[in-house]
């Protein structure tokens, strides 16, 4: 049986082109796996090229629903029955790439190292700068450089 890492990211290898096809961005995927049924949750934006066309909505949501469930149905990534959901990043959607950090320079993130630095994990603070390897947040008026590999989690904080 697949793990959820594994689940997780066979869908995003799977529905990423797909939703980039359709002129969206998969932000992320959640797995969930319940004791009768699994919840799969599809977090999409507009792709950047179409940011200029305003925020995500409701018929939005529904488009890549429709089109990602007939590719899972094909493709069959997940053991058993579950629901689909799809919905907009919100205001503190995954920073997963660095591409996803480099739209966000200025911002207030959070971040949460696999590994703890110096026996912290968490950091919050203003997105600096963000490069192909690393990225630089200040934090507590100090500037901290972070390698991409080490954070296991980050989001944009409200």
């Amino acid at each position: 049986m697949a793990t959820a890492p594994e689940i997780r990211e066979r869908v995003l290898e799977l529905v990423e082109p797909l939703a980039a096809r359709l002129g969206y961005e998969l932000v992320d995927v959640e797995w969930a796996s319940g004791s009768h049924a699994g919840v799969l949750r599809l977090y999409v934006d507009r792709a950047p090229s179409q940011l200029h066309v305003g925020h995500i909505g409701v018929e939005d949501c529904e488009l890549v629903s429709r089109e990602a469930s007939a590719l899972l149905d094909v493709e069959d990534p997940i053991p058993g029955a579950y629901s689909l959901e799809v919905s907009s990043p919100g205001f503190d959607r995954v920073l997963r790439k660095p591409e996803h950090y480099a739209r966000f320079v200025g911002s207030r993130v959070k971040l949460e190292l696999s590994i703890p630095r110096e026996g912290r994990r968490r950091y919050s603070g203003i997105l600096q700068r963000a490069g192909a390897q690393d990225c630089e947040v200040e934090v507590d008026g100090d500037p901290v450089r972070f390698e991409y590999r080490e954070i296991g989690k980050a989001r944009l904080a409200a």
